[in-house]
């Protein structure tokens, strides 16, 4: 559980560590933005590897169940991952409809993702996992509006940006419902 702890604090520290404008600025002047980048890169790549690492472990070996996740978690959490793939297939350079009623696709379906997967595991590591994300994704998305980041401009009709990102997003959730039991370990067709 430590490592699935300290892969999390890493992973989401890097990334909250942009929203405190003035400590980042500091760092861009002081080692430029090539370097940032590339340790930015470096600590959410380590972050993330223990993330994964930790995860199987704790999943492996010390599995705690804290309650039953309701019967109909499952289907709510099938449709709230549709609407997270395309959300994040929503985050191209082409202004859509959809992008713009998100505002900030990511953020969004990050929230999708993590509320999701709380629906559908009661046990101590997926709170751990999911909430903190959940979490997050609410301060980074409160952290944005306040330094006046409005996101993707609102557009009035559906453009070719919308429908290319309706079917990417659901190509790419098809794709997951089969890929989920190889990549993660748990079947969720039939299971």
């Amino acid at each position: 559980m430590a490592i699935l702890i300290a892969g999390i604090i890493i992973f989401l520290g890097a990334h909250s560590f942009t929203a405190f404008r003035e400590a980042r600025a500091g760092l861009l002047e002081r080692i430029g933005f090539p370097a940032y980048r590339g340790l930015h890169s470096l600590i959410s790549l380590i972050g993330f590897a223990l993330i994964v690492w930790g995860f199987s472990r704790y999943r492996a070996d010390d599995w705690v169940q804290l309650w039953t996740p309701p019967s109909w978690g499952r289907h709510v959490t099938m449709l709230l991952m549709w609407f997270a793939f395309v959300s994040l297939a929503a985050m191209g350079r082409r202004p859509g409809r959809i992008r713009g009623w998100l505002r900030h696709p990511m953020l969004v379906a990050i929230k999708f993702w993590a509320l999701a997967h709380l629906l559908a595991n009661g046990d101590l590591g997926g709170l751990l996992l999911f909430g903190s994300f959940l979490a997050w994704a609410v301060f980074d998305r409160i952290a944005v509006k306040r330094r006046g980041d409005l996101g993707a401009p609102r557009v009035a009709a559906f453009t070719r940006a919308d429908a290319i990102a309706v079917v990417a997003g659901t190509v790419a959730y098809a794709a997951m419902l089969f890929l989920h039991p190889i990549l993660i370990g748990v079947s969720i067709i039939g299971g």
